[in-house]
């Protein structure tokens, strides 16, 4: 196979997986199933921030949550532990699942196993494949799932809020930073309000 053979192979493939998803998300009118939807935000994210993605990039953010809603997240238990838990573990399938596609579509062992440590997210900081597919997350859920995710909340006080955001925050590059801070003057007010307090002081 050619190269950009073998990548349109693995997209394909992971696009054909994540179209399984039972649960749906409304994009532009149209219902499509959710880890679909989300698999198509991280690529646009992706181009966002870095132009011209390398192959493996482009698969790692394809299959950043390929078929996670075999993992449920209530298999885990309550509580942050199990959350964490629960997020290495859908880290490690993810992984797992981009290597075996990208292994069936010709891909050499070497940059499978790189494509999974990616999804890992082990090097995170030490590896800028690593931080660039953390950042084009964060870029997802700060567009697309913050305010419903805010909504559907309202147990959370202000204090864990601002947690949230900071964590957020934290696990971006500049760059994403620089991103996240455009992005933020298009939020409703309440939002981009919890936004400022929790990143008082911490700017670069």
């Amino acid at each position: 196979m050619t190269v950009s053979a073998r990548l349109d192979c693995a997209l394909r493939k992971i696009d054909e997986a994540n179209r399984a998803d039972p649960n749906r998300e409304v994009v532009g009118g149209e219902n499509l199933p959710r880890e679909f939807a989300y698999s198509q935000h991280m690529t646009r994210w992706l181009f966002e921030l870095e132009p011209e993605p390398s192959e493996r990039m482009q698969i790692a953010c394809r299959a950043q949550h390929i078929e996670r809603w075999t993992m449920p997240r209530s298999e885990f238990g309550e509580g942050r532990k199990n959350y964490y838990q629960w997020r290495q573990a859908c880290g490690r399938m993810h992984g797992r699942r981009a290597a075996e596609i990208m292994a069936e579509c010709g891909y050499p062992e070497e940059e499978c196993q790189r494509v999974e440590t990616i999804l890992t997210k082990r090097e995170l900081r030490q590896d800028p494949d690593t931080q660039l597919l953390e950042d084009v997350a964060c870029m997802v859920f700060l567009e697309r799932y913050f305010a419903p995710f805010y909504e559907e909340k309202p147990e959370y006080d202000r204090e864990k809020w601002l947690r949230i955001v900071r964590r957020t925050w934290g696990k971006m590059s500049p760059r994403g930073h620089e991103a996240a801070l455009k992005l933020a003057s298009g939020m409703p007010a309440h939002l981009l309000e919890l936004l400022q307090e929790a990143l008082a002081g911490t700017r670069e």
